[in-house]
């Protein structure tokens, strides 16, 4: 029996996740991963991976809540399972801050997150620059665990790992049936998408292991999340910033902030400084498109599913999800008749 050959571009989060996907649910499909960077050196890895997201303006909200309801209920359950601590998955408690009062105090989130709540006016006082706070428990993934852990469960499902270059999509159509293109910041270059941009983020890695709760500002640029072994404290948000070496000045008001929103963090021990290029895009791109090849009257279908922004980890099994979807249409439309589902 003819398998249908599948192809994911990209190596962080959101490949390994489609990769699985794809690989777990459709056997008759011989899946490769290519990436030029594996972990530990993909974005992915420095990533804070906590469960919290923002709306993206033109994707219809039900959407967006399949994709974050989706990816919690994945991570949930391998939080409450053996595998956490190999998958460096928990469960996190703590709270959301804003200096002014939100237009919609309940996110639409809130349902699918653990024991939301608004912070009282006594829990309020220890913050004097904001009016309005949100606590919950969600989740944290960190990265550095997941996608070995990841890639295992990859391999397990049959898929085959390939490290390489890729210049164009199209160098990729003589090979595969069908292409998943995962490739992050990388798609401005593979498919000449100009709305991706890098969105730089620099965040510490501390060591306080008397800190419990996470809290972050609403901004999105203040923000510390006790994980396994150490806190992430960030961040920045710098648009087009391609810059990958660490600043000093902004570790240094990094550390300011969010001691004006833990005190005690001024006694932490800094064990490093990390600095990744988020793929920054208006909005995800989780769609499917035809390519063709040059010099060839061959056109060869791709899915895409990148540009989370700083988003990835909160998005990936949902969008993975999505994705497998589209390959499973493509698959019933153009497909051998023994592979179509």
């Amino acid at each position: 029996m003819k398998r249908v050959k599948v192809v994911v571009v990209g190596a962080g989060v959101i490949g390994f996740s489609t990769a699985v996907c794809i690989a777990e649910s459709l056997p008759l499909c011989a899946v490769t991963l290519v990436a030029d960077r594996f972990s530990p050196d993909t974005t992915s890895d420095g990533a804070a991976g906590i469960m919290i997201v923002s709306k993206y303006p033109d994707i219809d909200l039900e959407r967006q809540k399949r994709w974050f309801k989706d990816s919690f209920d994945h991570l949930l359950a391998i939080a409450q399972s053996d595998q956490a601590p190999e998958a460096g998955v928990m469960l996190s408690s703590g709270c959301e801050i804003f200096r002014t009062v939100p237009a919609e105090t309940v996110p639409f989130w809130a349902d699918v997150v653990h024991g939301f709540r608004f912070l009282t006016e006594s829990e309020l006082k220890r913050f004097p620059e904001h009016c309005f706070g949100q606590a919950f428990t969600t989740i944290k993934c960190e990265c550095s665990a997941y996608l070995p852990w990841l890639e295992k469960r990859f391999r397990r499902a049959g898929g085959k790992v390939q490290q390489s270059h890729v210049n164009h999509l199209q160098e990729l159509a003589g090979t595969y049936d069908l292409i998943v293109n995962c490739s992050g910041l990388g798609a401005w270059s593979l498919v000449g998408d100009q709305q991706v941009h890098p969105v730089r983020g620099q965040v510490l890695k501390v060591q306080a292991p008397w800190i419990k709760h996470f809290i972050g500002d609403a901004d999105g640029l203040t923000y510390f999340y006790p994980g396994v072994h150490c806190l992430t404290v960030g961040g920045t948000r710098q648009e087009g910033d391609r810059r990958l070496e660490a600043d000093p000045a902004e570790s240094e008001d990094i550390l300011r902030r969010c001691c004006l929103l833990e005190p005690s963090l001024a006694k932490g021990k800094v064990l490093g400084e990390w600095v990744g290029l988020r793929p920054g895009r208006r909005n995800p791109r989780v769609e499917r498109e035809v390519l063709g090849t040059q010099g060839s009257a061959r056109r060869v279908h791709v899915v895409h599913n990148y540009g989370h922004g700083g988003r990835g980890v909160t998005l990936a099994w949902g969008t993975a999800l999505d994705a497998l979807g589209l390959v499973k249409q493509i698959i019933n439309e153009t497909g051998p008749p023994e592979a179509r589902l």
